[in-house]
């Protein structure tokens, strides 16, 4: 559905090695990395991009913005949110089902070092 989601970090020394754990449990390959900034995926797929924003302005989260990463089981999901918090993320959400949304919504979410919001889904009952 998308082509690539680009995120501000005003700190690189500390986004860096929280968007590597995360993006390593998620399976999204270092597709770049140059100047205090990196690009995750594969160049023919869909991309996350970090790195300090193109005015060179301050980053800011943005409020009510939130990027949802699919998985295929409810253990990555799990472990999504493991690493996030082990590598300065903070918790939105524990994971856990969102029944709300239908019967197999298992998700997580977090806050990145920049206050980005993120979320790993599974939406399989086999998860």
């Amino acid at each position: 559905m998308f082509s690539h989601v680009t995120l501000g970090t005003n700190d690189w020394q500390r986004a860096r090695p929280f968007w590597i754990a995360v993006m390593d449990v998620l399976g999204h390959p270092v597709m770049f990395e140059r100047d205090g900034e990196i690009a995750f995926g594969l160049p023919t797929g869909p991309k996350t991009f970090i790195g300090p924003p193109f005015d060179g302005h301050e980053a800011r989260a943005g409020n009510g913005v939130h990027i949802a990463y699919l998985l295929p089981d409810r253990a990555t999901v799990d472990a999504f949110h493991a690493a996030a918090l082990a590598h300065g993320g903070s918790d939105e959400g524990a994971p856990g089902l969102r029944a709300h949304y239908h019967p197999n919504y298992y998700g997580a979410y977090v806050r990145d070092p920049d206050g980005n919001k993120l979320q790993a889904v599974c939406h399989s009952a086999n998860g």
